[in-house]
């Protein structure tokens, strides 16, 4: 347990960044660690999450054959994988045509990207075609599994895999990696 201290004099106080939603956190760790397991070059997907214990009580077989019961359902989600997305449409598209039922807590997405360097952009065409290849042939690309969560409450999680680094000891988590994205998935949240 960390306490918070005053700043002394002349130091700065301290930013924190917005707080972690445990529950969110497990449920995008657990669907990082199966994205890792079926490897890269994977589609893009989309889970919809739901509190582990409404499954229980509204789809008793369904939780029986995964292995639940009420002490493993109590503060946590279980992530459902959608249909597979419509190959002529980006992630992203898809996202601002989705509004989930009331009985989905939160959602999640996972892509694989490429990210360049900073200034990298400034050479980037404007041709999508061109820009698209531009990136896949840049010399310090960088491929990157992203999975990203929201929740209804307003909660985010991302965790980011490199391709050059993949290993469970080098992804990077926090609340705001990918802030495009997250807009996306809370706004499929929105009534």
């Amino acid at each position: 347990m960390t306490e918070e201290r005053e700043p002394m004099a002349g130091e700065e106080p301290q930013e924190t960044g917005p707080a972690v939603d445990s529950v969110l956190q497990a449920a995008i760790r657990e669907i990082e660690t199966h994205a890792a397991e079926a490897g890269w070059d994977q589609p893009e997907r989309l889970y919809a999450l739901v509190p582990t214990s409404d499954l229980l009580a509204r789809e008793p077989q369904l939780a029986a054959a995964m292995g639940l019961d009420e002490s493993s359902a109590a503060g946590s989600l279980t992530s459902v994988e959608q249909d597979q997305l419509p190959a002529d449409r980006t992630l992203e598209q898809t996202l601002e045509n989705i509004m989930w039922p009331a009985e989905v807590f939160g959602c999640a997405a996972v892509v694989e990207r490429l990210v360049l360097p900073p200034g990298a952009d400034d050479a980037m065409p404007e041709n999508q075609a061109a820009a698209e290849e531009y990136a896949a042939s840049h010399p310090d690309r960088q491929e990157v599994r992203i999975v990203a969560g929201a929740t209804r409450e307003g909660a985010t999680y991302c965790a980011l895999r490199l391709k050059s680094h993949d290993d469970d000891m080098s992804v990077v988590e926090s609340t705001d990696l990918v802030p495009a994205l997250l807009q996306l998935l809370l706004g499929t949240l929105e009534h």
